[in-house]
């Protein structure tokens, strides 16, 4: 599933290509949405936001078109008049006169009242979103701390939108190795020092993955990377995501790959002991 920095740079290339321009055509590809269409059509984009995993496209007339993408969905900018090479669904289309915006594999669309957003059963239940939100370090750390998070295994507790939005598998990888916590850590068994540690680091390697379009890996260690030969993206994207049985690049332990909740779980047990 993409992550928030994936989403992100999805809204900014549909925001690019249909915002602040008159919306000649839209297509619903369901039909409980199609009455929309001409309430929408003729109308400005005035600007495409995200929280976390979902996309957020606001109307000058009040309306706001949500979607989530999920495991599949895929965002398409193009030319107006130009299609998608793609064996994908199509489910939206938004048109202006120079440029189109398809939302193709994505079941979870609605439109919703703009200024009603915040009772949506999703948005309501979410986290703050570092991306759109700019949560300080203070407010990371005061929910690692409270009561409704602190006796919760960091693994787990990093994926929970409730928490912060946006954060998935990679992301979580990428953090606790950096902040050298062990997954099956909690944030009442950490220091304030790993505390504060941590809720920096969840603010950093996010931004540093939407800046990079998904590379982790500090840009010293990517130099460094690319220097002994590893030119490949996935070669130097991440240190522990996907790399189970290969060396950390920090410490040459041999990555571990562990399931927990049906997912993957990565972690080096050289920067990340259990104790």
């Amino acid at each position: 599933m993409p992550e928030g920095p994936e989403i992100r740079q999805a809204a900014d290339r549909v925001e690019a290509a249909v915002a602040h321009r008159k919306i000649e055509a839209i297509e619903f590809a369901f039909g409980h949405l199609q009455p929309f269409e001409r309430r929408l059509c003729g109308r400005l984009v005035t600007r495409v936001d995200t929280r976390g995993k979902a996309m957020l496209t606001h109307f000058d007339n009040g309306w706001t078109i949500y979607s989530h993408n999920q495991l599949y969905g895929r965002w398409y900018t193009c030319a107006r008049g130009r299609i998608p090479q793609t064996n994908r669904q199509l489910r939206l289309a938004l048109h202006n006169d120079r440029h189109s915006a398809y939302l193709y594999s994505a079941s979870d669309i609605e439109v919703v009242k703009t200024k009603r957003l915040d009772e949506h059963p999703f948005l309501a239940r979410l986290g703050p979103d570092v991306l759109s939100e700019n949560p300080s370090v203070e407010d990371i750390v005061q929910r690692l701390q409270s009561r409704s998070f602190c006796r919760r295994q960091l693994g787990a507790l990093l994926l929970d939108q409730g928490f912060v939005a946006g954060l998935g598998n990679y992301l979580r990888a990428e953090i606790l190795t950096l902040a050298r916590l062990h997954p099956l850590r909690r944030p009442t068994d950490c220091t304030t020092e790993q505390i504060d540690k941590l809720a920096r680091l969840i603010i950093k390697i996010t931004r540093r993955s939407y800046r990079t379009r998904g590379i982790t890996n500090p840009p010293s260690l990517v130099a460094r990377l690319k220097a002994k030969g590893l030119k490949k993206r996935e070669q130097y994207r991440f240190n522990t995501y996907g790399r189970a049985g290969k060396a950390c690049h920090y410490c040459g332990t041999n990555i571990e790959l562990n399931m927990s909740g049906g997912r993957k779980m990565y972690f080096c047990p050289g920067c990340q002991p259990s104790s």
